[in-house]
């Protein structure tokens, strides 16, 4: 029982027993002894008071802070009545009912707090800080004491407390808990080690590129903690709903007791007492508790639902926006390519492949510009930049160096025309990059960023739950975007854009009646992310300002984890509709029968428990893994 009660609970079970078994004794008492009503009234109120202690105790205090109209106060104004009417064991069982259907919540909310919790459960505990001259003494500490730069050394079974790259070692980490990719990832010297993942095999140790505060881990934890704060327009409706909706249906219940007799019968006290019944079964049946906490338990569950697939979802007003998009916009670089560019193909006029590649990469040696870091990586060897001189950059044209004493010019099309090379255009799409001798024409390289192995696949199962449209925003040339797109199974592109005409080009499609979600993963994402109705942003590899602005982080940057996104998101509210339809119908239909005297408190138990239960039992289902 522990495993499933916590202590608070136990006690609360045990007291529901116990006002079980006094009740039934009270039964029979009733039945064998047939009592007067002032000695099976204290019989009765025995187990009542038991049970019901508190909520009696809690409707008082409410009623003097002036918080008169909620469910505790519609549970003890309805059993009293059940008491002045002579339905004693109705009164007792209404309140052990409504006890059970409270406890019930308790369980099912602490279950869906506790596996979230275990989903997310990342935060580090300490970190070892390896101190001295030699760098050998090591000292257990506090994550926050650990600065910038420090090494640290993590051992396996521990989580790596602060992100960092790996110095010395090598070893497999278990990322399911920020990532939801069960797959364990080996790493080594040089590799990013993420904060809250799990070391698994080796002795690593790791310098440290940011402090706690600035860490993966604590971003993940604040994000995780500020979610639930953050309300469903639809959880916003059912709180004034139930602002609202408890005093009507005092006031209404009060009518129905008054009313009836006046016209029928006002010197009858078996009238008054006959309607005074139906208005405490009006009462029990109305209390609100089914939607005022399945709503919220449902919402709740999808964002745990979420976290556990390495989708971070920022509140639940952002799961219900996401539940209804229908066009997803996506930054190219980074987000449906991998950021990082690769030579693809090497054209040489008059001279070798190797010859040309040496004579680009001497060029470019001093240019930290990634497509220039490209041709070095292809390279693979030790550059001399002995033999390179006189580097200068031309703007927006290329660079011109002197090589072993000759002139080159490398960089597009417009540097070559100004050195007068007789270039020529590749069959090829990409990044090109032309290299001359002076005025003599040698070659180019063709460059390009690679396309995630996983893009295609995002796109068509964006398509399979029902994103009827899928757009590429790139200030890449229209050639490439073209080609990209192609690839991946984008319907839409438009390139050559600055960050600025991102925003436009989104606002654009957001004025046409598109419900629009935005994924991407840099700094100049950040404008557009916000501005879509949904922000999505890459989690792993992302910008620190595009996972800020964004709604919806994705731990792994995986592109399949939208749609994943979107399935829950609409499950979730799916369950929401239901329980919002299934409480009121149910309610609405004993209210009715109450109000003709056809349904009793029994029925009117069910209309409130009962219904409560099975609204929260169906408000779980949203925890569930999603089935592919």
């Amino acid at each position: 029982m522990k495993k499933y009660l916590n202590k608070k609970q136990r006690k609360w079970l045990l007291r529901i027993v116990i006002a079980i078994f006094l009740l039934i004794a009270a039964v029979i008492v009733n039945k064998v002894f047939d009592p007067v009503w002032y000695i099976a009234l204290p019989v009765f109120m025995v187990p009542y008071l038991v049970c019901g202690y508190d909520v009696i105790k809690c409707a008082a205090v409410n009623i003097i802070h002036g918080q008169v109209f909620d469910e505790k106060f519609l549970m003890a104004i309805a059993t009293i009545g059940a008491f002045a009417t002579g339905e004693y064991p109705e009164a007792v069982a209404v309140m052990l009912f409504y006890q059970i259907g409270e406890l019930f919540q308790s369980i099912a909310v602490g279950r869906s707090r506790k596996s979230i919790a275990g989903l997310m459960d990342i935060r580090p505990d300490y970190a070892n800080l390896l101190t001295g001259e030699d760098g050998q003494e090591e000292q257990m500490v506090s994550p926050e004491e650990v600065e910038i730069g420090s090494t640290i050394l993590v051992k396996p079974g521990e989580k790596i407390p602060l992100d960092g790259v790996i110095i010395d070692g090598n070893t497999t980490v278990n990322t399911a808990a920020l990532t939801g990719e069960s797959a364990p990832v080996d790493l080594g010297v040089s590799d990013n080690v993420i904060s809250g993942t799990l070391n698994l095999t080796g002795v690593i140790r790791v310098r440290t590129t940011s402090s706690y505060t600035e860490s993966t881990v604590a971003k993940i934890l604040e994000l995780v903690e500020n979610s639930y704060d953050k309300k469903a327009k639809v959880e916003n409706f059912i709180t004034r709903f139930a602002r609202w909706y408890t005093p009507c249906v005092v006031i209404a219940a009060l009518l129905l007791f008054v009313v009836p007799p006046l016209i029928i019968n006002p010197s009858s006290w078996d009238v008054w007492s006959a309607w005074l019944n139906r208005a405490m079964v009006f009462l029990v049946v109305s209390c609100p508790c089914a939607l005022v906490v399945s709503v919220p338990l449902s919402f709740f569950g999808g964002l745990g639902g979420a976290s556990r697939e390495g989708v971070l979802i920022k509140g639940a007003n952002y799961l219900e926006a996401l539940s209804n998009i229908d066009t997803v916009v996506f930054d190219k670089t980074g987000t449906i390519t991998e950021g990082r560019f690769a030579v693809d193909d090497i054209h040489p006029d008059e001279i070798s492949k190797a010859e040309l590649l040496d004579i680009a990469a001497c060029c470019e040696s001093y240019s930290g510009h990634p497509v220039a870091e490209s041709v070095i990586r292809e390279h693979e060897g030790h550059i001399d930049k002995s033999r390179v001189d006189e580097v200068e950059e031309i703007a927006g044209k290329g660079i011109r160096a002197v090589v072993d004493g000759e002139t080159y010019y490398c960089g597009n099309g417009a540097l070559m025309d100004m050195v007068h090379a007789k270039w020529h255009d590749c069959h090829l799409t990409g990044t090109i990059i032309h290299i001359s001798r002076e005025g003599e024409y040698l070659g180019h390289i063709v460059i390009n960023d690679k396309i995630k192995d996983d893009s295609a696949d995002a796109m068509k199962a964006l398509k399979d739950v029902g994103i009827r449209k899928t757009v590429m925003l790139t200030g890449d040339k229209s050639k490439v975007a073209e080609s990209v797109a192609k690839q991946v199974g984008i319907t839409e592109y438009y390139a050559e854009l600055l960050p600025q005409d991102k925003v436009a080009k989104v606002e654009e499609l957001i004025n046409a009646g598109n419900k629009l979600a935005f994924a991407g993963d840099g700094i100049n994402d950040a404008p557009v992310l916000t501005r879509a109705d949904v922000g999505i942003a890459m989690g792993a590899m992302g910008s620190d300002a595009a996972i800020e602005s964004a709604d919806v982080v994705l731990m792994d940057d995986n592109l399949g984890k939208i749609a994943v996104a979107v399935r829950i998101s609409r499950r979730t509210m799916t369950i929401v509709r239901e329980n919002i339809v299934f409480a009121l119908g149910v309610k609405v239909l004993i209210l009715i029968l109450g109000a003709l005297g056809i349904a009793g408190m029994w029925l009117a138990v069910f209309g409130d428990v009962g219904v409560l239960v099975i609204a929260i039992l169906n408000a779980m289902r949203a925890m569930m893994k999603i089935r592919e």
